[in-house]
């Protein structure tokens, strides 16, 4: 009797994020897992661009990928270059209009490129972004999630994600969010499974949720 095939899965962390944010993320034995990690961005290079080449890591037919904050965004765009199952966002957007107004205020002013200089000198201010306010109480803790803190890499994330083009949400795409995510307020969302309680580093705060709920959610229907 042939084995049951396994489900595959590719986990895309977060701006600035390791592969090491999904330690505690178990799916269980009906699935093979494979963590995606952040490759260096060519000077000036489209998004589109840059997600081409991270989908050459990506060694096998229909899976499911799942993204974490601007990992959801690079899963979105991967997901119109190649065959997938199923695409899921945690702590993440679904189109431009999903970013609260500060953000939004920020893409049209630019000030957003201010700020990779002053977050290297200023790792507070760095996990307050990227995390949220909440996660500057365990500094220690987050430092070994936090390791791509290229200057280069930075800036080009930054303007990557802060110039996104998705005007309208892809029909397809599954969106997980936490009720007190202060990066992505749920006052600004839109149809999202919420998760009580989970902020925007809920993947590893809220481990017990993701080990009991996600292979469900990547099984459904």
């Amino acid at each position: 009797m042939n084995k049951k095939q396994k489900t595959i899965v590719y986990l895309m962390p977060g701006l600035a994020a390791n592969e090491k944010v999904f330690d505690f993320i178990n799916l269980g034995e009906s699935f093979d897992v494979f963590k995606l990690s952040w490759i260096m961005p060519y000077k000036d290079e489209p998004l589109k661009h840059y997600c081409k080449r991270l989908a050459k890591k990506i060694k096998h037919d229909d899976p499911v990928l799942v993204g974490v904050s601007f990992g959801g965004i690079i899963v979105q765009e991967i997901s119109k270059i190649i065959s997938f199952k199923k695409v899921i966002i945690i702590s993440s957007v679904k189109s431009m209009h999903e970013y609260p107004i500060h953000m939004q205020i920020s893409r049209k002013t630019k000030a957003y490129k201010i700020f990779p200089v002053n977050w290297i000198d200023d790792f507070e201010a760095f996990v307050g972004f990227i995390f949220g306010p909440l996660a500057r109480k365990k500094m220690e803790h987050s430092r070994k999630y936090l390791s791509y803190r290229d200057p280069f890499y930075l800036e080009w994330a930054l303007d990557a994600f802060f110039n996104w083009k998705q005007k309208k949400p892809l029909n397809y795409v599954i969106h997980i969010h936490g009720t007190y995510d202060m990066v992505f307020p749920i006052i600004y969302l839109k149809e999202f499974i919420p998760v009580k309680g989970g902020t925007h580093a809920m993947i590893i705060f809220k481990k017990k949720w993701f080990n009991e709920n996600m292979p469900k959610i990547i099984l459904d229907d």
